[in-house]
């Protein structure tokens, strides 16, 4: 096991994808913030001094040894809000990511490989859901069912997975007319045995990309219900949330500016971050773009 661990990691690392990375400069700085973003959310307790959601006496207090960047209307570190609003990010993003990959893949696959009535019925499911405004959807789902983390990434999911179908589907019926695909049908291989050995490893690159890509736009679309209040509710700590909440202080002294600014950047940081490292990654894994 460890040797084909091993070896699987030595073949990453030889690769020309690899090698595209190493020398893209969107990937070392995409990825650098990426590593930051989750090592800053793995150990926000650590770095954090505070308790995000503890109150204190300390109201509106600027930046010092104790509170970095000060305190809000109720006391609470700002700081710490901010470290583990990256936690609640990397959370929503990740569970929103699975959620629309376990059903956005399975249904592009089937669709692609059965072909036929499958096919035109996973797919008019796939135009219909393309069809409507996401965002105006789960603001609908959310507004019924009422807010909450785990109600807003069942709502950004029932639209997301569409996207994820459509691409599996793509890819399918260009693989599944490859030779190899062909010789294992003639020696009797069974229809789940060719779409999980050969069709989804072989769609794996693109289905990489696009959850790299897709990734920061989570995060965006769950901080901007948050900030509308249909989002992660207080006291959790949330950068969207916490845009909305700070607001009121923007135009009083400090740190009134800093509660507004900071979880705005942070947020814009993380999501370029990623955006960067998912565009050189898209461009390492197409041998037309590397040249």
């Amino acid at each position: 096991m460890l040797g084909r661990i091993h070896d699987l990691l030595r073949g990453v690392l030889r690769s020309p994808a690899f090698r595209y990375l190493r020398r893209d400069i969107r990937a070392k700085i995409g990825g650098t913030i990426v590593l930051l973003v989750v090592f800053t959310a793995i150990f926000a307790g650590f770095i954090a001094r505070h308790d995000p959601t503890a109150q204190s006496k300390d109201i509106l207090k600027g930046p010092s040894w104790q509170y970095p960047f000060g305190t809000d209307g109720t006391g609470r570190d700002v700081f710490s809000r901010v470290v583990y609003g990256t936690r609640t990010a990397l959370i929503i993003g990740t569970l929103l990511v699975v959620v629309q990959t376990l059903i956005g893949v399975p249904l592009g696959l089937l669709a692609g490989y059965m072909g036929g009535k499958v096919d035109n019925l996973i797919m008019r499911a796939v135009d219909a859901v393309l069809a409507m405004p996401g965002l105006i959807i789960a603001l609908a789902f959310v507004a019924i069912v009422g807010p909450g983390l785990y109600n807003v990434i069942i709502a950004l999911a029932m639209t997301g997975w569409a996207g994820y179908a459509r691409l599996m589907r793509g890819q399918t019926l260009a693989i599944k007319e490859e030779p190899y695909i062909e010789a294992a049908r003639a020696i009797g291989e069974k229809d789940r045995t060719i779409i999980s050995r050969y069709v989804l490893p072989n769609a794996i690159s693109p289905l990489i990309v696009m959850v790299t890509m897709t990734f920061p736009a989570a995060i965006l679309l769950s901080s901007s219900m948050s900030y509308i209040g249909l989002g992660v509710m207080p006291p959790y700590p949330d950068w969207g949330y916490d845009l909305n909440a700070y607001k009121q202080y923007m135009g009083d002294p400090m740190p009134g500016p800093l509660l507004t600014i900071l979880p705005g950047i942070v947020m814009v940081i993380t999501i370029f971050g990623f955006q960067f490292f998912g565009d050189a990654l898209r461009d390492s894994l197409d041998p037309r773009l590397r040249e």
